[in-house]
């Protein structure tokens, strides 16, 4: 039964005790919150179209929503800069609580401690997605090195165990695509979704996607007017 469903019934039994309700807020307060730099939120809006084109409507992307993984704990939270719950048509929801929808398989964390800061160190972080119960955990450290930027752990036997990546590029399992650094709209490099591992036919953001359209069309129109012209080259010189 849906824990929704069991919720409403279960509201109609009486009970030894009145109910005190945890509240499990959508965001910060405003004096608590986290500045992110333009850089940051680029990459995220970025991750989130990636994640869109490569999910389609069937299964639910979101983009800094809080995740909670403790129904007894409201400061026991993460806020993935991209996260994807499979089998879960796309909607809109304020926050994620695990015990009500499950644990969103895959997330993403893009790392840019010199423009954006905090509130956990990484290792905190890492803890809590441990707790979270993601099956494939990706982070881009944007500031890192060429060649050791991208990292990923996998869920495998109820541990989260950091993969081997090669370079640059290494399979995303939860989408059945492959994860690679390549750059997106004005910014130099972030981590992409591509149908193949060499990341040359990449799932594209929201404006590449418009860009290309714009393209097709133009190519379009210009074949049209081509053979509008030949067909009245060809008629001009039947009737003469």
């Amino acid at each position: 039964m849906l824990p929704a469903v069991t919720s409403l019934r279960a509201r109609s039994l009486q009970h030894v005790r009145p109910v005190v309700p945890l509240h499990f807020p959508a965001s910060e307060p405003e004096s608590e919150r986290m500045g992110q730099s333009g850089r940051h939120y680029l990459m995220c809006k970025a991750l989130y179209d990636i994640l869109r084109a490569a999910a389609g409507d069937e299964h639910t992307v979101s983009c800094d929503a809080f995740a909670y993984f403790d129904a007894a704990n409201p400061e026991r939270k993460l806020a993935p800069d991209g996260a994807v719950k499979l089998g879960v048509r796309q909607h809109l929801f304020d926050s994620w609580k695990t015990w009500e929808r499950g644990a969103p398989e895959l997330a993403f964390e893009i790392l840019s401690p010199s423009d954006s800061p905090e509130r956990w160190t990484f290792e905190e972080k890492l803890q809590r997605y441990r707790a979270l119960g993601v099956t494939e955990l990706v982070v881009f450290h944007v500031e890192g090195e060429p060649g050791s930027r991208l990292r990923v752990w996998d869920r495998i036997d109820g541990d989260l165990v950091e993969r081997t990546v090669s370079g640059e590029t290494t399979p995303c399992l939860t989408l059945d695509a492959h994860l690679v650094v390549a750059p997106v709209d004005e910014l130099p490099a972030c981590v992409r979704l591509a149908a193949d591992p060499a990341g040359s036919d990449l799932f594209p953001t929201e404006a590449e996607a418009r860009r290309d359209a714009e393209a097709r069309l133009r190519d379009a129109e210009k074949r049209i007017a081509q053979l509008e012209s030949a067909t009245a080259r060809s008629r001009i010189s039947r009737d003469g």
